[in-house]
């Protein structure tokens, strides 16, 4: 098992890889010039406007730039933004925690409101219950997050009072954008597990199990929901990064000081250090989590820890 950790770990060495490149020819491509953004083109001549391309390196080959920052890249340096000179890399570590405690209150929801709904659906099928579940997902997956969270705003923020609108100090700022982009998530996982656990429950040992008289609470929840939650672990792996996308739009609707806002600015600056340097932190977020998934099906199921004949 260890042999295979490792494997998952090189490979994965290789998503990081080519999410930086694809980024980075991306991003050289798209129209505009950075240069342009930076300055009053009126209040240059030629000449200096020709040194500052020099002074950025924009205005060499493609080939150059590339083999320059990945270079960089490879010394833990991620350059420095075009638009104020700071480093990358201090400026995303200084914001990440905001976007990591909002993936996580985020993760927390979809988990809770997705395993609960989904096992409450998949045991009450087609009744009341299971209908509102099953409506609850499609809610979930259907709405626009920005929707979403102006909808909540207007509830819980406007008309109630109950929770701030803006920010992102304190936990009670943490609320409204957590539930918007928790739901999303949580809209995958009810299906997933009340499909996972109505296929479970229709396999033979669970029938074994009653015949010996375990009781039913011991049947849904023991052995019925673990075997279940394979599924919905690898889904909640693939919908943090999701999530992590998500913050783009959730920390601009709620005014959050997160790596999503700044890529968000850096985009609309086309400033190209910092976007690269945020969608290759936040790969390496993500290959990190997918690691972990991995790891917790040790635990989840005992079968991965069976050495293959």
């Amino acid at each position: 098992m260890g042999k295979a950790i490792a494997f998952r770990l090189l490979s994965s060495l290789g998503v990081v890889a080519g999410s930086s490149i694809l980024v980075f020819c991306i991003l050289y491509v798209l129209p505009g010039d950075v240069v342009m953004n930076m300055i009053d083109p009126s209040s240059m001549s030629p000449e200096a406007i020709a040194n500052l391309r020099r002074q950025l390196g924009v205005d060499r080959p493609f080939h150059e730039q590339f083999l320059s920052y990945f270079g960089r890249v490879l010394q833990g340096d991620f350059g420095t933004s075009l638009v104020n000179s700071e480093p990358v890399l201090p400026k995303i570590i200084t914001h990440f925690p905001a976007t990591l405690a909002l993936t996580a209150a985020a993760s927390v929801v979809s988990v809770i409101v997705g395993v609960v709904l989904g096992v409450l659906s998949a045991i009450h099928r087609n009744t009341v219950i299971d209908i509102v579940a099953r409506v609850v997902g499609l809610f979930g997956i259907s709405m626009p997050t920005f929707w979403s969270g102006i909808l909540l705003i207007l509830i819980f923020s406007v008309y109630l009072g109950w929770f701030p609108a803006m920010g992102s100090d304190g936990l009670e700022t943490l609320v409204l954008p957590a539930l918007t982009l928790g739901m999303l998530g949580a809209g995958f996982i009810v299906r997933i597990v009340r499909n996972s656990m109505l296929e479970v429950l229709g396999e033979p040992f669970i029938t074994t199990l009653r015949a010996k008289g375990l009781s039913e609470r011991a049947v849904m929840y023991r052995h019925a929901l673990r075997n279940a939650l394979i599924p919905a672990v690898t889904m909640l792996g693939i919908l943090i990064g999701e999530m992590l996308a998500g913050t783009v739009v959730i920390e601009t609707v709620f005014s959050r000081q997160g790596i999503g806002r700044i890529i968000a600015d850096a985009i609309m600056a086309k400033d190209l250090p910092v976007v690269q340097g945020v969608i290759l932190f936040s790969a390496m977020v993500y290959v990190i989590v997918n690691v972990l998934v991995d790891i917790s099906y040790l635990y989840i199921d005992p079968r991965v820890r069976r050495p293959q004949s």
